[in-house]
């Protein structure tokens, strides 16, 4: 137990230690149509957490961090970077993949309809490139802060795949 908790602390340092060099990426992956899409992506950074707007996140030719799985089937997430290099300037190496399955258990089973109902009723649909406006970042940021957090789901939904570690 005790190196189990050493290796633990231990990545989580390296893991915090990489945000100083580039940030980390988590991805909300939608698999349900078939072949996943990013829903909704964030980056974690030495300078914070910053919501990323898969819609409005591209490459040099015009492919957005949504299709990820469509530009590059054999490594998505080399796609994913090269996005993020184009559009904000900055190459993650650590991407964590995030499914419904783990957003559910995570933050409880209401939090993708809680989501929708932010993002299309509540006035958060305004878009994430219009400043004034409510965006998905926000409509995501409140049903996370009003459904609140099972931190202990975390290590749970990673030993079942339901959130994967990537590096690109």
């Amino acid at each position: 137990m005790k190196k189990i908790f050493i290796a633990i602390i231990l990545i989580l340092v390296v893991l915090l230690l990489s945000t100083a060099v580039s940030p980390i990426m988590v991805l909300a992956e939608d698999a349900e149509e078939g072949i996943p899409g990013v829903d909704m992506a964030a980056r974690f950074g030495i300078t914070g957490f910053e919501w990323v707007y898969p819609g409005s996140s591209t490459n040099a030719n015009g492919e957005t961090l949504h299709n990820i799985h469509f530009i590059d089937p054999n490594n998505p997430y080399d796609a994913a970077r090269e996005i993020m290099e184009h559009s904000y300037g900055v190459s993650p190496h650590i991407f964590f993949s995030v499914n419904n399955a783990a957003a559910e258990a995570i933050f409880g089973t209401s939090i993708v309809d809680d989501i929708r109902a932010n993002d299309a009723y509540n006035g958060y649909a305004g878009s994430d490139s219009v400043k004034g406006t409510m965006s998905r970042g926000d409509a995501v940021g409140t049903a996370m802060a009003n459904d609140g957090m099972n931190v202990f789901q975390i290590p749970i939904q990673l030993l079942m795949g339901n959130i994967s570690i990537h590096f690109g």
